[in-house]
């Protein structure tokens, strides 16, 4: 892509910005560039674990944790800033899939305390995880609690003036690497969401066991655990009783338009690979580039992209801007970027041919990455059932 465009495109994106988001998307994308692009592939789980922790060490050295963050607690001005994480995690996911994971559980794992009023926990961590000096993860999946989160079955029963957490979570990123976990369980079995509370649970309470690794095609720390006698005082319950679906939903809903962010950052890798290799490539005896079916393919790359980050910046632009809730912007955008990212890099790889399947290859390593973002963090089925609730609620004046 030219210098003037870049992975942000940030002549399309300046209504939504000021002027330190601009400052900081160029910041964000010379860090990725520099620091991230040309770090080998953890081809393995136990890899994938190792780069994590160098990982994020590095985005706190940079500052860029601290976006996720109120200053109060170590962060910048301003922070959680909705567009200043969309920056962020676009020029990450396009270097590095795994060092975007690792930012995005920053802010997964933070954003239950920053909402909480929880000062101890927000005194004990957030300092910390502003810094790159502890590592967050968000656990709320279970093996039959996955889009319907209330049929959760972990429960926490109350015990003197803290609680004892049974049951288990698996597809939990940083499963075993964490230094701490926000854990929804059942206060109350049979009162459904409005029983389901929230708690801030170490690594090393007794009772917590990371139970296996679950890998991906495009490792980065998955995996299970369970709570067994896990004892947790009232200092680590977050929000008051019941109120653990709404804190979740509420962290959900902020974060999820940086999910869509990621994968517009995906695309745009995708994109600017296909055009070096469209522009160098000969085939015919001339280059791939000139081909009328090849430019075709690139066009429909390029306004995808464009229409996914105008979704994207949107619904990030509404909460920055105070909206009580952008649930319908941030589904229509989620939902959007992931499946038009899918494409675009599929088209990539098209463009590419054989090289765009080794596994050495950048674009080989975002077909890989991208399908999950499809998934997590609500499905594009399950975003479209929002976006359908939502619009009919507007067309009925509600």
């Amino acid at each position: 892509m030219s210098a003037g465009m870049g992975w942000h495109d940030l002549a399309l994106l300046k209504p939504f910005l000021a002027e330190r988001h601009l400052d900081l998307a160029r910041e964000a994308e010379t860090f990725a560039r520099e620091r991230l692009a040309g770090r080998p592939e953890a081809l393995t789980d136990e890899a994938a674990r190792v780069e994590a922790r160098e990982l994020l060490g590095e985005l706190g050295r940079a500052g860029l944790c601290r976006w996720a963050i109120p200053e109060a607690w170590g962060g910048v001005a301003g922070a959680p800033d909705a567009l200043a994480l969309c920056l962020i995690r676009e020029a990450l996911a396009a270097a590095s899939p795994l060092a975007d994971s690792v930012f995005a559980l920053q802010g997964l794992g933070s954003m239950p305390l920053t909402l909480s009023g929880n000062d101890a926990a927000r005194a004990r961590w957030l300092g910390r995880v502003a810094a790159g000096e502890a590592m967050a993860a968000f656990a709320m999946t279970e093996p039959e609690a996955g889009s319907d989160v209330a049929s959760m079955t972990t429960l926490a029963h109350a015990d003197g003036d803290g609680y004892v957490l049974e049951g288990g979570k698996h597809l939990i990123t940083n499963a075993g690497v964490a230094d701490y976990y926000v854990v929804f369980a059942q206060t109350a079995p049979g009162a459904g969401a409005k029983g389901i509370g929230a708690f801030l649970v170490e690594a090393g309470d007794p009772g917590l066991t990371f139970v296996r690794a679950q890998v991906l095609s495009s490792p980065h720390p998955l995996g299970e655990l369970a709570f067994r006698g896990c004892r947790v005082g009232a200092e680590a319950v977050l929000g008051g009783p019941g109120e653990g679906f709404k804190l979740g939903l509420a962290t959900l809903d902020r974060l999820r338009p940086t999910v869509a962010a990621a994968a517009c950052g995906m695309a745009a890798r995708a994109l600017e690979e296909a055009l070096a290799h469209a522009r160098g490539r000969r085939q015919f005896g001339r280059p791939l580039a000139e081909h009328q079916l090849v430019q075709a393919r690139l066009a429909e790359m390029a306004t995808e992209l464009a229409a996914a980050r105008l979704l994207t910046y949107r619904a990030a632009w509404e909460i920055a801007s105070g909206a009580p809730r952008a649930t319908y912007e941030a589904a229509m955008a989620k939902s959007y970027a992931a499946e038009a990212a899918q494409r675009v890099v599929d088209g990539a790889v098209q463009i590419l041919g054989g090289r765009g399947v080794l596994v050495d290859h950048p674009v080989d390593r975002l077909y890989r990455s991208i399908r999950a973002l499809r998934i997590y963090e609500g499905t594009t089925e399950i975003q479209h059932l929002v976006i359908a609730r939502e619009l009919l609620k507007r067309s009925q004046g509600a």
